[in-house]
């Protein structure tokens, strides 16, 4: 059985997971100390091989749901890499994802039982073979969908006021938004929903908490942020 192939080199296919998470107006990266060689003890994403009865899409799932405990995870692909010698071990292509995880419903044993750590992308580690690149591509990625679409109930809790979801936006672009500009923009594609209650802590009067109507909140609309 594929002898037709027999001529042709075979590879060993890879999964690295951009995890993303979102605390304290941070944007956080999961990270663990690699455990085997090549590069013991560095930095590295989370990842590791396709099985052979696998997809990449269920390799994926199947890392994130051991790593953090939690099967409904928003995740997408982000490219390929595929340099010869990436690896010094062997000929390893990467196929790179990114997730987006609530921190605050992840199971924080079982990201201690993978010696992972949550490092803010702001001050972000050495790390191992093309993984920083890998992180580049996975936050560009994250951009463009966050500009075309009003992300927030990946990351952020079920209620939210309008402030802790411009700081979600500053944190994912890494740069001041304009209060006045953003508020209004948001509020213009009509997916949030303003409740009763107040988040007291904002502002004297309180600040109103939204959230997202049901079904709308992976509608595409023209540019949210500009790149």
């Amino acid at each position: 059985m594929g002898e037709k192939y027999n001529k042709f080199s075979k590879y060993f296919v890879a999964i690295d997971c951009v995890i993303f998470g979102y605390v304290d107006d941070d944007l956080k990266l999961l990270l663990y100390h690699r455990g085997f060689e090549p590069a013991k003890g560095q930095w590295s994403l989370m990842g590791g091989f396709v099985g052979e009865e696998e997809s990449s899409d269920t390799a994926a799932r199947r890392i994130l749901k051991n790593i953090t405990g939690l099967d409904d995870i928003y995740l997408e692909q982000v490219q390929a890499f595929t340099n010869p010698d990436r690896d010094s071990e062997d000929r390893v292509i990467s196929l790179t994802y990114f997730a987006l995880i609530r921190i605050d419903k992840h199971k924080a044993d079982k990201v201690k039982e993978n010696g992972a750590h949550w490092w803010s992308l702001k001050a972000l580690p050495n790390l191992v073979f093309d993984h920083k690149e890998m992180v580049d591509k996975a936050l560009e990625k994250l951009q463009i969908k966050a500009g075309l679409e009003l992300v927030g109930s990946e990351l952020l809790p079920d209620q939210f006021t309008l402030l802790q979801l411009r700081k979600l936006y500053e944190a994912i672009f890494q740069k001041e938004l304009d209060t006045g500009n953003f508020r209004k923009k948001v509020l213009s594609l009509k997916v949030l929903q303003r409740l009763d209650e107040r988040n007291t802590t904002e502002s004297r009067r309180g600040a109103y908490y939204f959230k997202f109507i049901d079904g709308a909140k992976d509608k595409s609309f023209e540019r949210i942020v500009k790149i």
